[in-house]
């Protein structure tokens, strides 16, 4: 492995940002490692890692993996979730790719 890694990002419009971010965190934590606050929460995944941060107009997600297509299968299973768990709030999440990092 290079060290290389690709990341993509989305800030979700949300007025409970903390709320969703500790729902993902407690659900992907019967799976996978997951530390979290009621502000930052961390989803190490096999293929790379989820960052969320609660931020005043939102939920801020930056995803990462080690190539393009762990990033998009990563980046749609975190998707995934939280549109499920935000249904009520009809919650989108437009992914801005970053790009690739040495």
């Amino acid at each position: 492995m290079t060290g290389s890694s690709f990341t993509t990002q989305a800030l979700v419009a949300t007025d409970r940002p903390s709320r969703y971010l500790v729902q993902l965190c407690k659900h992907f934590g019967h799976k996978i490692q997951t530390v979290w606050t009621e502000h930052e929460g961390e989803l190490h995944f096999d293929l790379g890692t989820a960052l969320l941060h609660a931020q005043a107009d939102g939920l801020r997600i930056t995803v990462t993996a080690g190539d393009a297509e762990s990033l998009a299968q990563l980046a749609d299973v975190v998707e995934r979730h939280l549109v499920r768990f935000g249904s009520k709030d009809e919650l989108v999440v437009a992914w801005t790719s970053t790009g690739h990092a040495a």
